[in-house]
């Protein structure tokens, strides 16, 4: 749980109390690579925070998913549209590396944005933070190549290319894994 301390921390300072009563709702959830931690029509009920592992986004189709994003360790996940609005998601959640998670419900995340003086803030900058990372890659997919943004990948987000699935970066960039091959051996 000290992973989770720091990253709140590096987001607002957290008194103990505030600490304690966050910390006390947490639960761990593992999982093995692959599950699928929700799957579409489910309502999302845990905001989590990866402690190991990686986890997809993805809508899945008959022939291929395509997958839209990826959280990794140290970050929140949750399928926040559902989670907010407490409505089945249109996507699935899945595991993609054996995962680690700390987890808060919905109604335990409402009871510490009342009893806690930090709560809202950092709920706030959470929010403001997963809205950025939503809207960067809107831009990019709306004015980048594949090969633009696959070199984009390799410069910004190394960790996407060390540890994803071929076939899961090519359908995050919007291509086919043979497309995405090709783009590898010209940038080699």
């Amino acid at each position: 749980m000290n992973h989770i301390r720091h990253y709140l921390e590096k987001l607002a300072p957290c008194s103990e109390a505030d600490w304690k009563e966050f910390s006390s709702r947490l639960v761990q959830r593992v999982f093995t690579r692959k599950t699928v931690l929700l799957p579409t029509g489910k309502t999302e009920q845990h905001l989590s925070f990866i402690e190991k592992g990686i986890i997809r986004f993805y809508i899945p189709g008959e022939e291929n998913d395509l997958t839209f994003s990826f959280a990794f360790e140290n970050s929140f996940v949750s399928a926040y549209d559902s989670f907010l609005t407490q409505l089945p998601c249109t996507y699935h959640v899945q595991a993609i590396t054996d995962t680690v998670l700390w987890s808060l419900t919905y109604a335990d995340l409402q009871a510490i944005y009342q009893s806690t003086t930090v709560g809202n803030t950092i709920g706030r900058l959470a929010a403001e933070d997963l809205f950025l990372k939503k809207s960067r890659r809107e831009l990019l997919l709306l004015t980048q190549t594949p090969e633009q943004l696959y070199h984009y990948l390799l410069t910004e987000q190394p960790h996407l290319i060390a540890h994803i699935p071929l076939k899961y970066l090519a359908s995050y960039i919007g291509i086919t894994p043979q497309a995405l091959s090709r783009i590898r051996k010209r940038i080699s």
